[in-house]
């Protein structure tokens, strides 16, 4: 009895027996997967409380304050809110004898930390650049001020400047009784006081910048300024210098923020009296003041975001630009 050998084509091995359906194959889906219903809530919480305090904080408040700086309102009662146009501001340019002292005093505040702490921050990094030995000790030592807070750095200068056991009044010896130095009382130094103060901490922050701008630069041209016979001055002033200039545009838009927001040192040493007047601390005086004026306080804080805007504006449309073009 002989057997038969049956032999099957691909075709007909790959069609299913009758009654089956076809199996469908799974297609491997890696590491994709659909977001649970849990993702989404955590998500949501994630990204909607930080967007919910950032508008409520940050923008309503500051629609609310121009909106309130042409009105007059002592704070109690929304029904007390009036209408009164541009008065505010009109009394402010002209009735108001602390406001164009403020306005200097913002001036100095800037002129002084664009002179003095910004040269000194970029001569630390240029410095630190070089890989001396323990760089990164100094580092720490010269960026310790920015990282405390402003109100203790007030504090700790109070110290320094206290005329009787004061560090400056014990070094020169004025902490003496009829050879007394105010530093904070007397009108015509308290300002410069509180700028030592600020170029001391301003300082490191333009360093981290410029040490960060620097890091960036490419080392090939250092070396074909070298192999040209320049020394390191004409290396820094014709090489170095002209690749820094985003940075530089950083470091005067940080320096015009950091003058007008100037607040905490000048509150902290004498709440903005007698010399050291700023549109801040105007702003504070009249909104939380002892007589309220809420509506007078806006306009003062208005100026002060038109000023901001006006310069922030042009370096977000030369950021933006320059993004498009690359």
């Amino acid at each position: 009895m002989s057997s038969e050998t049956t032999t099957k084509s691909p075709e007909a091995a790959a069609v299913p027996p009758p009654g089956h359906a076809p199996a469908t194959k799974r297609v491997p889906q890696g590491h994709k997967r659909l977001l649970t219903r849990r993702d989404r809530i955590t998500l949501a919480v994630m990204a909607g409380v930080p967007t919910v305090l950032h508008v409520a904080l940050v923008w309503v408040t500051a629609l609310a304050s121009i909106a309130l700086a042409f009105t007059t309102w002592d704070g109690i009662g929304f029904d007390s809110i009036k209408w009164v146009g541009l008065d505010n501001f009109k009394q402010l340019f002209t009735d108001n004898p602390q406001f164009w002292p403020a306005v200097e005093h913002n001036i100095i505040w800037f002129v002084v930390l664009i002179l003095i702490p910004t040269p000194m921050g970029l001569f630390l990094a240029v410095q630190l650049d070089k890989k001396i030995r323990f760089s990164r000790v100094y580092q720490t030592a010269f960026f310790l001020p920015v990282v405390v807070s402003l109100a203790v750095t007030g504090f700790v200068w109070q110290l320094v400047y206290n005329p009787d056991t004061g560090l400056i009044n014990s070094l020169i010896g004025a902490n003496k009784p009829g050879h007394y130095i105010d530093w904070i009382g007397d009108p015509h130094l308290n300002l410069w006081a509180v700028l030592i103060a600020a170029s001391w901490r301003h300082t490191g922050y333009m360093m981290i910048l410029y040490l960060a701008g620097l890091k960036g630069v490419d080392p090939s041209l250092r070396e074909a300024s070298a192999l040209d016979g320049a020394n390191e001055w004409q290396t820094f002033k014709n090489v170095i210098f002209p690749t820094l200039r985003p940075t530089n545009t950083v470091v005067l838009v940080v320096t015009i923020i950091e003058a007008l927001r100037a607040f905490d040192l000048v509150f902290v040493f004498n709440k903005g009296a007698q010399g050291t007047e700023l549109l801040s601390i105007l702003i504070t005086n009249n909104i939380i003041g002892e007589s309220s004026r809420i509506g007078y306080g806006s306009a003062i804080a208005v100026v002060l975001l038109v000023i901001s805007l006006a310069v922030i504006i042009p370096y977000l449309i030369a950021t933006f630009r320059k993004e498009r073009q690359a």
